[in-house]
């Protein structure tokens, strides 16, 4: 009867604490959603940023024309002349997710706007991640950590930067897709199911459909595999949890039309290929030792191991002569610039000149990951209290992160879910020491817990002595044990609790020293809440198209952006072609509907040098630059005026980098002053003739008299000149963005046609004259 009670009281508890944790995911998921709605509540349901707005562009015609076209589409209204193929440069699977959630909602009779959709997609994902993280950490170190990591990660303000709502960029479902990888990978190598292994391999190729990020989790897990191999802890649970990730993940990713062959033919995939061949060596070693005598199993290993370098050495030659003929050897610019941080500033600067391709400053990790920089060593500690294979995985998911999140500040966000996880790990396993001291310490609880301790000990001597019998039913050859026997096996038992019973004494801290812990963990929960929700509200809520400031005298908004590409939306052309630096290529052909010579894609760094070397040079030869681009508008963003601080001025040296690397007259020393930077009197010749500094500065001195620039702190050198070769057509109402139209050949030429009629009346009546004359032959 005591044990039936007990059992019940048992199930009781399990089936509380399942309802409980369920409730508490819900609560996480709302949080991950509503924390994300700071954007549409202050400004308005709008596309944020620069690449959402391509994002949203493609996804309106996915929705609009299906989804054969949209793999067959030629978008010519971007980098043109040449134009681009969408279907087979773009990662689909954001596209694909909010296609399939738009028609999913239409068919239930939800008539919601593609926009909409597009808006609150990354908050609907990052409730998502939130319980992938849940799962993950739940497999690595149980329910408490688990719970704890998601809710860390529902509010971690690295991941809310690139999933607020109107986010709508790759990331958005990509981290959604890198941590649920990890799950199944863990699942996998926990249990040996085939079943997890070909989930595993499907959300691998969602991965790829979503995110060039794809690479990290090829790398990783076949690092982690190579690890355990190395460690001793190679099981045939390893092999399942391998082997189908990279034969159906390979051949699933090959099918993504941006990925194609270079799933086999990278350099960033080779790695998985060299590690499928030495877990399969491996394999067939501990088979051969299952099967041989020792003496047998000696000569077999030695012809095996020698096969196996054989081949290895073959198949890296194979690879070294595959890659031997690319420049790179077989790397892209992203992944050598990650490899070595200097190789972008050196060799491709239009890698460099992204902000988010930067290195990260120190105040950057306190800003996004915040108290979770502090808990992380802390979880590292506790995942090797004992070290399991699911726990070593997430020890080598950190450090990787951590050394790629210095290279890059984007790659943050691949920090952020491995420091929530380790953080989770941290705070439960604190508070699990804190929580038991106190309960061993407290008089009630302490004796409650002697009881339940002796209860389990006895629950577990009546399992062994009912497996015992069980035994003893099914095998009955099996000779029955001796009282002697029972009696060792049940002082074995009682020594095992006792011991158990010992170590949790020894963890116990003094009932003041764990009080005042749990109230500084508390607090410091606190902080971290406090400061997720004002990064949340403050910091990553502004989108970058409607910006505001405070003053003394309220709220400024400054809708510069669609002001402009309004304008160009009603007052050109349709066919007419508009040119400004990469960055605001993806706006202009969304909000403004016009073609565009470049954008964010920057696949063909030639024709990017090309409008730098416009922009660098003088204003006649720019004139011929874009009129050879059949360009009627050249627009420019600057915020001399308003203190704007992304404009065109700031980048200007890196359009005279990229410019320079492909023509050589654009030399960036003309454009210095001593080494620096200047746009004051004290600035080159070349500088202040380039048509960037005239298209920016034209009329400035209008505003004040004096012509401050409120971003570089100092007066303009030269303020007064004329345009010849481009005329101004519109300024927005801060002088935030400056649309100019080039002047037609005609209007320039018109003074030299005179001049050319009258050298030419000038010759016929020479030559009149000279009929008149005699000839000096005659």
């Amino acid at each position: 009867m005591a044990a039936s009670e007990d059992s019940n009281e048992s199930k009781i508890r399990t089936v509380f604490g399942s309802v409980l944790s369920l409730f508490i995911l819900i609560l996480i998921g709302v949080l991950a959603f509503s924390i994300r709605l700071f954007s549409v509540i202050k400004y308005e349901s709008v596309i944020h940023e620069f690449d959402p707005y391509f994002n949203y562009r493609v996804t309106q015609f996915l929705t609009k024309n299906g989804i054969y076209d949209f793999w067959n589409w030629f978008d010519d209204r971007t980098w043109y002349p040449l134009g681009r193929v969408i279907g087979g440069t773009v990662y689909p699977g954001l596209t694909l997710t909010a296609g399939s959630i738009w028609w999913l909602l239409n068919s239930l009779n939800i008539p919601l706007s593609v926009e909409t959709v597009c808006v609150f997609t990354a908050p609907i994902f990052s409730a998502n991640a939130a319980w992938a993280t849940y799962l993950l950490t739940k497999e690595v170190k149980g329910t408490g950590a688990g719970l704890t990591a998601a809710a860390l990660l529902a509010m971690v303000p690295s991941y809310i930067s690139r999933s607020v709502a109107g986010s709508y960029d790759n990331e958005a479902v990509a981290i959604f897709a890198l941590i649920f990888t990890f799950y199944l990978y863990i699942k996998t190598l926990n249990t040996g199911s085939l079943f997890y292994a070909t989930l595993n391999a499907i959300t691998y190729f969602y991965m790829v459909c979503s995110w060039g990020g794809y690479t990290f989790i090829i790398n990783l897990i076949p690092m982690h595999v190579l690890l355990c191999i190395v460690t001793g802890r190679y099981s045939s649970r390893l092999y399942i949890a391998y082997a189908p990730l990279v034969v159906l993940g390979t051949l699933l990713a090959a099918l993504v039309p941006v990925v194609g062959f270079n799933a086999v033919m990278t350099s960033e995939h080779f790695a998985s290929f060299l590690v499928f061949i030495i877990i399969h060596v491996v394999a067939l070693v501990y088979y051969i030792k299952g099967i041989l005598s020792p003496k047998m199993f000696k000569v077999a290993v030695t012809l095996v191991v020698s096969v196996g370098l054989v081949v290895c050495c073959a198949v890296v030659a194979v690879l070294i002569a595959l890659v031997a003929s690319s420049p790179t050897k077989g790397w892209s610019g992203r992944s050598l610039s990650l490899l070595d941080p200097t190789y972008a500033s050196k060799y491709i600067p239009i890698i460099a000149s992204v902000s988010e391709h930067q290195p990260p400053t120190w105040p950057s990790y306190f800003m996004d990951i915040n108290v979770l920089a502090f808990l992380v060593p802390a979880g590292i500690v506790a995942c090797f209290l004992p070290l399991s294979d699911a726990s070593s995985f997430v020890v080598l998911y950190i450090v990787t992160s951590v050394y790629f999140s210095g290279v890059m500040v984007r790659l943050m966000l691949v920090l952020a879910p491995a420091a929530c996880i380790l953080s989770g790990i941290a705070l439960s396993e604190a508070f699990d020491v804190l929580t038991r001291s106190i309960k061993f310490q407290l008089p009630g609880l302490s004796e409650n817990s002697q009881i339940d301790a002796g209860d389990t000990t006895s629950s577990s001597v009546v399992t062994q002595n009912d497996a015992a019998k069980t035994n003893k039913n099914e095998d009955t050859l099996k000779e029955r044990p001796s009282r002697k026997t029972r009696k060792k096996e049940k002082e074995h038992v009682e020594k095992t609790s006792i011991k158990s019973q010992i170590k949790k004494r020894l963890l116990v801290l003094p009932l003041e020293a764990s009080i005042a812990a749990i109230f500084l963990l508390v607090l410091l929960g606190a902080f971290y809440v406090v400061h997720c929700v004002w990064a949340a509200a403050e910091a990553y809520s502004a989108p970058s198209i409607v910006l505001t400031s405070h003053s003394h005298d309220g709220l400024h908004v400054f809708d510069d952006f669609r002001e402009a590409y309004a304008w160009l939306r009603h007052n050109t052309e349709v066919d007419d072609k508009v040119a400004s630096w990469w960055d605001y290529g993806y706006q202009t052909t969304a909000m403004a509907n016009r073609t565009v010579i470049v954008d964010n894609n920057t696949w063909n760094n030639t024709h990017i040098a090309t409008v730098g070397t416009a922009m660098s040079s003088p204003e006649k030869a720019a004139w011929e630059i874009f009129n050879s681009l059949d360009v009627k508008y050249v627009l420019v963003v600057f915020g001399g005026l308003v203190g704007y601080p992304s404009d065109d001025i700031n980048k200007f040296l890196w359009m005279v980098r990229i410019g320079g690397g492909v023509f050589p007259h654009i030399r960036e020393p003309d454009y210095l002053r001593d080494g620096q930077y200047r746009i004051d009197s004290q600035a080159t010749p070349t500088m202040l003739n380039c048509l960037m500094y005239k298209l920016s500065y034209f009329r400035f001195v209008e505003t004040d008299g004096k012509g401050f620039d409120r971003v570089r702190r100092t007066e303009i050198g030269k303020k007064y000149f004329k345009l010849t070769h481009f005329e101004e057509v519109f300024t927005t109402h801060h002088w935030m963005v400056r649309i100019y139209k080039l002047k037609p050949p005609k209007n320039r030429i018109r003074v030299k046609t005179k001049k050319s009629k009258s050298k030419a009346s000038s010759t016929t009546s020479s030559k009149r004259s000279g009929k008149r004359k005699k000839n000096p032959w005659q």
